[in-house]
């Protein structure tokens, strides 16, 4: 078989290069591990950057998200119990939307089928070969026979753990990395938000938020101990500490039920560079990873796709390569500001076990100059609903 570009992945950013890609005219095949049910079975964040609003309208996948998500203009955050407000619109004009990752999937899945997109599903032993030539190929199994694709680029889209990254040499990667001490566990349940926007809570007992899906739907997370298992938690011991993290006010209004969805996630910044090797790119958590405090997971995949589909049209419809030769650059610049964001969040706001005195005293007082900053609350504004692409 042989395509034009063979995507590594069929998550949410493999899907909509693909969709992207074939609008254009330029033809690919998704190899995807697990099958599709297990691919949207997969709970994510649900925070879009307004660029990533509009790539999604532009892939033809915008219609449901613009009826059924909901457009937030700011977020609030507490510390041991007081709150205040960051008014995104008041500091720099824009605004998020509040959409799952799961149901841009499912667009992206019912999009891919309607253009009759090829997507391989239950693919294995998958390898990459000749990456530096001009015919690079991947081998796979599926159904228990092996198979070859021919093409003239491979995407990485299988993220941290797949094997895109891997097969770029050792000595050509640089690495970087930071894990935190502790997780986020999550709970999903039908029951309505504790706020019309999100709280991030800054606690003496550890970092709490309170998100939403929608207005019967809410995701809320705590911080725990890297020890800590998902048996260790009942559902009223979640909501007993949930609420002993946040404000009195908001936790006597929160509504609880049984969680529908349960799990707890490590949280870590990682950096890989260079995002392309030869006619090899990477996308989206294939090349970096980021705490989700500051809700750029999904949103610095769709900034990779953006490059990397630009350069592509402008490959195969005037053949110019620029926009490829130089889209590990462009990509890794937005990367870092988003990895600066996600990691100031993380650090102000989560309970570190071996911070001293003097580094609480900085967390309190970075929240204290967002509060009375108009500046401050510019910044942070700015980057949370998203820098330019």
């Amino acid at each position: 078989m042989r395509t034009q570009v063979a995507i590594i992945g069929g998550g949410p950013s493999g899907l909509l290069l693909s969709q992207l890609l074939n609008r254009a005219g330029i033809a690919t095949v998704v190899l995807e591990r697990r099958d599709r049910a297990h691919v949207l079975s997969r709970i994510r964040a649900g925070v879009l950057e307004w660029g990533t609003v509009e790539m999604l309208r532009k892939a033809g996948v915008g219609a449901r998200m613009d009826r059924e998500g909901h457009v937030h203009q700011g977020c609030l955050l507490s510390s041991e119990g007081r709150m205040f407000r960051i008014d995104f619109h008041e500091a720099c004009a824009r605004q998020v939307m509040v959409y799952g990752q799961t149901e841009v999937t499912h667009d992206l899945y019912d999009a891919q089928d309607a253009l009759g997109a090829t997507i391989l599903h239950g693919v294995g032993d998958v390898a990459l070969h000749d990456l530096t030539s001009d015919a690079p190929f991947v081998t796979y199994t599926r159904d228990g026979a092996a198979a070859r694709l021919d093409c003239d680029y491979i995407v990485g889209c299988d993220g941290f753990h797949g094997i895109s990254r891997r097969s770029i040499p050792a000595e050509v990667r640089q690495e970087f990395e930071k894990v935190y001490p502790f997780g986020w566990l999550g709970i999903l349940s039908q029951t309505p938000p504790a706020a019309e926007e999100l709280i991030y809570a800054a606690h003496s007992r550890g970092f709490a938020l309170a998100s939403m899906r929608s207005p019967t739907l809410s995701r809320y997370y705590i911080q725990v101990p890297l020890s800590d298992r998902i048996e260790d938690w009942s559902d009223a011991a979640f909501w007993a500490e949930l609420k002993s993290r946040l404000p009195e006010a908001v936790a006597q209004g929160i509504v609880t039920g049984p969680s529908i969805e349960k799990s707890i996630a490590p949280l870590r910044s990682f950096v890989s560079e260079p995002m392309r090797w030869g006619r090899l790119f990477l996308c989206g958590d294939a090349a970096h990873i980021v705490p989700p405090t500051g809700a750029k997971g999904l949103n610095l995949a769709v900034s990779d796709v953006h490059y990397l589909y630009e350069g592509l049209a402008a490959f195969y419809a005037k053949g110019d390569a620029e926009g490829l030769e130089t889209y590990s650059q462009k990509a890794l610049a937005r990367v870092w500001k988003a990895m600066r964001f996600s990691w100031s969040m993380t650090t102000m706001l989560h309970h570190f076990p071996d911070f001293s005195a003097f580094d609480r005293r900085m967390q309190a007082t970075e929240l204290d100059l967002l509060e009375s900053s108009p500046s401050a609350r510019r910044v942070l504004a700015e980057n949370y609903t998203g820098l330019p692409f």
